[in-house]
C-alpha cells in the first residue's frame, strides 16, 4: 500500500473520551516505507495531508503516554490534548533522512508538552524549581510503596537514589500528600493504579521507549557533540555543568565562583549558549 492510498477517517462526533480512544486505536499504523514517503512529502512539498496522516497514525502513542500521568489529578483528556500538541511539533521537526522512526523521535516532544502542562497547572509543582526537585516530584509516587508514610530507611534510600537530601524527600512527600487530599477524584478511577513516571521507564515500558533511549544516546554522541563544539570553552563548560551533569549539576553560584563573575552573568552566558545550541541542533 502506498502512502497516498492510506485511509484515515476522522469521526464527525466522538462524544466521549472512550470513543476518542477507540477511534485513534483504529487508525492504521504506518510501515517504515509509508512513513518515510509521507515525511518527505511534508518536508519537500509542505504537504499538509501527509502531516495529517503522520499525526493520526501516532495518536494512540499520545494516549498511552498521557495515561502515565493520571496520578497528578489532571483530566486525561487535557493530558492527551497537550501530548497531541507535542506530537504535532515532532511531526513538523521530523527529518526522514536521519534513519529514525517517528515514534521514537516523537516521545520526547509529547512528554515535554505534558510536563509543561503539569508544571503550569498543578499548584505544588510550582515550588519544585530546581532540576533535582522536579526529578523528585515526578518520581516520588512511582518509588513509594503503599499508602503509608515513608520510613526513615525508605527516605534515606530514596534520597540516595535521586541525589537529594532526606529532608527534601520528606518535604515533597508532605506536599504530595496534602495536594492529593485536596484534589477531586478522577473520572477514570480504574486507572488509579498507573503510577506517573517522568524520567524513569516503567518495567513494562513499550518498545518505543527503548528505541527512544537508543536514539537519544546516538544523538547525544553525534549532533550534541557537534553543537557543543560551536561554543567557546567557558560557555561549553557552563552548559555541560548545568545541563549534562545528571548526578550533581552545578549551580549558578558555583560556576560564578569558578569564573570570578556574578551568578547573573553566568545565567546570561548560559541563555545565550543554549540559544546557540538550539540553532545548531535544528540547522
Amino acid at each position: 500500500m502506498n502512502a497516498h492510498a492510506l485511509n484515515f477517517p476522522v469521526p464527525a462526533a466522538l462524544g466521549s473520551l472512550e470513543n476518542y480512544i477507540q477511534a485513534v486505536n483504529r487508525f492504521p499504523l504506518l510501515s517504515a516505507e509509508q512513513e518515510h514517503a509521507l515525511a518527505l512529502r511534508l518536508r519537500d512539498q509542505n504537504d499538509l495531508d501527509a502531516a495529517r496522516q503522520l499525526v493520526l497514525s501516532h495518536l494512540r502513542l499520545v494516549v498511552a503516554i498521557a495515561r502515565g500521568y493520571l496520578g497528578y489529578g489532571l483530566p486525561h483528556a487535557d493530558l492527551i490534548q497537550e501530548g497531541n500538541v507535542g506530537l504535532m511539533k515532532a511531526v513538523k521537526r521530523y527529518d526522514p533522512d536521519r534513519g529514525v522512526r517517528l515514534v521514537s523521535f516523537a516521545v520526547h516532544w509529547i512528554k515535554a508538552e505534558i510536563h509543561e502542562f503539569i508544571l503550569k497547572n498543578w499548584r505544588l509543582v510550582k515550588v519544585a524549581t530546581t532540576k533535582a526537585q522536579r526529578k523528585l516530584f515526578f518520581n516520588l509516587r512511582s518509588m513509594k510503596q503503599g499508602s503509608g508514610s515513608l520510613t526513615a530507611g525508605e527516605v534515606d534510600a530514596m534520597a540516595q537514589t535521586l541525589k537529594v537530601s532526606p529532608s527534601d524527600v520528606r518535604e515533597m512527600e508532605t506536599r504530595l500528600y496534602g495536594q492529593d487530599m485536596a484534589l477531586e477524584p478522577g473520572i477514570d478511577d480504574e486507572d488509579d493504579a498507573f503510577a506517573p513516571i517522568a524520567y524513569l521507564a516503567a518495567p513494562n515500558a513499550e518498545p518505543t521507549q527503548h528505541l527512544e533511549n537508543a536514539e537519544r544516546e546516538r544523538m547525544a554522541g553525534e549532533g550534541l557533540s557537534r553543537a557543543l563544539a560551536t561554543l567557546d570553552a567557558r560557555s561549553r563548560h557552563i552548559v555541560e555543568a548545568r545541563w549534562l551533569e545528571e548526578d550533581n549539576p552545578a549551580t549558578l553560584h558555583e560556576l560564578a565562583a569558578v569564573y570570578g563573575i556574578s551568578a547573573e552573568r553566568v545565567r546570561q552566558i548560559e541563555v545565550k549558549a543554549l540559544q546557540k545550541l538550539k540553532a545548531a541542533l535544528v540547522a
